[in-house]
């Protein structure tokens, strides 16, 4: 039995809402097949889209994934190269469970697997993903009666026009830089903006080139460092916006016409505020490490600001349960109710553009209503132990005066003028740190007091 079917190894990479590894030794084809095989048992689905980024390891899985799905049963409508929010429209579109290959914004060594269920709905570790991994440790092959049947479809346009018509850009004309980090928006921002037309706007291409070896930078916008050569872009081109995606690009951040980096926060609450004008009284989730302005703007324009857990698989479930029309994560990830509760950069990149276009406004104007508190961005650390780290804080904060905890993600420490998270990367050894205060200052001796418990031990 191959080393990557060992309970040891399949346990370490289903995470809480999606399948990553290291490609070999922890995530191969013959992994790939029985996943396929196992996912279609669990979800009893007729028909799987299966989608895949550019990474040198994805053709080939997402075709053993098509194989073992296929064997177990069910017909596979292969869409070739997309975007995680492509393959997220497919299902959607098409009515179909769906299979991803990519690892969003991992390093090249990377691959993995976004599963969700038809209409895009999430599979996650609560939701399917713990049977299908444990299936797959049983070891059962599929006895199907039959042999499903494989086909190829392109959803590209068709993806390009419904984002279009979600969000249509009228108005002045924009000049756009792009940065694709050698990811997918490479194959999709050109097909949507040449459907908005040059008209409307001109797009400035940064590493369109599909290269799953990442030559120019980390796909991995959340990384000022990986920032620097659209910031230098954008001043030099004279540019209303910049655009920066990840990977897979179901993310997207922004950078304003100073070349000033925009706080996903910041680009949450004016498309909370732009979704409420057009439904007002909605509901509008955001997770708990976004900044307390998205609340306070939801709730001023007469909308339900709803908190929840980090991560696609809970924002996804929790938009189901509410009805909510809008949710957005401190991470750039952006989900809409008229895109199947899923998250799309490319959509939310073209919510930014639309209220640009509509305003005679610079961005950093327009969104200076929207940025009321600093915050200090996400900062990773490498932690020997997260567990003892995260008591060690949760000590040091228990007898505060005026200080709450919250464990409903990690552990949040709450003040009436500033708070901060810790929490536990799912896909790396990490401890992810987000603060914020009323004022620069108070919100840099949070972030550094914080800092210096959580590497204290290094």
């Amino acid at each position: 039995m191959s080393e990557t079917l060992s309970a040891e190894n399949l346990h370490a990479i289903f995470k809480a809402y999606d399948i990553r590894g290291l490609v070999g030794s922890q995530l191969d084809e013959e992994l790939a097949h029985r996943i396929g095989a196992a996912f279609v048992r669990v979800l009893g689905a007729d028909t799987v889209v299966v989608g895949h980024d550019m990474r040198p390891s994805s053709p080939g899985m997402a075709g053993a994934f098509a194989d073992g799905a296929a064997q177990a049963g069910a017909d596979v409508v292969l869409i070739g190269l997309a975007s995680t929010d492509q393959l997220y429209f497919a299902s959607g579109h098409l009515g179909h469970a769906g299979a991803m290959f990519t690892a969003s914004h991992n390093p090249a060594a990377y691959n993995g697997i976004k599963l969700c269920k038809p209409g895009a709905a999430p599979v996650g570790m609560e939701t399917g993903l713990a049977e299908i991994r444990d299936l797959v440790l049983k070891g059962e092959q599929p006895s199907a009666g039959r042999v499903g049947d494989i086909s190829s479809h392109d959803v590209l346009e068709a993806y390009a026009a419904h984002l279009l018509a979600l969000a249509p850009v009228k108005g002045r004309r924009l000049k756009v830089v792009a940065d694709a980090g050698n990811g997918m928006a490479g194959l999709t921002a050109p097909a949507v903006f040449e459907r908005l037309g040059d008209e409307q706007a001109e797009l400035v291409p940064m590493y369109f080139e599909l290269d799953g070896t990442f030559p120019n930078h980390e796909a991995n916008p959340i990384e000022p460092e990986n920032l620097v050569d659209l910031q230098h872009r954008v001043l030099a081109e004279g540019a209303d916006i910049g655009l920066a995606f990840d990977g897979d690009a179901d993310r997207c951040f922004l950078v304003d016409e100073k070349g000033g980096l925009v706080a996903p926060s910041t680009l949450t609450a004016l498309i909370a505020d732009r979704e409420l004008a057009k439904e007002p009284g909605g509901t509008i989730i955001h997770n708990l490490i976004t900044s307390r302005s998205v609340p306070e703007i939801v709730t001023e324009q007469g909308g339900t600001p709803v908190r929840t857990r980090v991560g696609h698989s809970y924002i996804k479930a929790t938009m189901a349960e509410t009805g909510a029309i809008f949710g957005g994560e401190h991470s750039g990830h952006f989900y809409f109710r008229d895109f199947w509760r899923a998250d799309s950069g490319m959509l939310a990149a073209l919510h930014a553009m639309a209220a640009l276009a509509e305003t005679d406004k610079s961005l950093s104007e327009l969104l200076a209503d929207y940025a009321r508190y600093p915050m200090s961005g996400e900062i990773n650390s490498t932690v020997a132990d997260q567990g003892a780290v995260i008591d060690e804080i949760r000590q040091t904060y228990a007898a505060r005066d005026g200080v709450t905890l919250d464990e409903l993600d990690g552990l949040t420490v709450a003040h009436a003028d500033w708070w901060f998270n810790v929490r536990a990367s799912n896909t790396e050894p990490l401890l992810r740190l987000n603060a914020e205060g009323k004022d620069e200052a108070t919100m840099a001796r949070v972030r550094d007091e914080a800092l210096t418990l959580i590497r204290s031990d290094r």
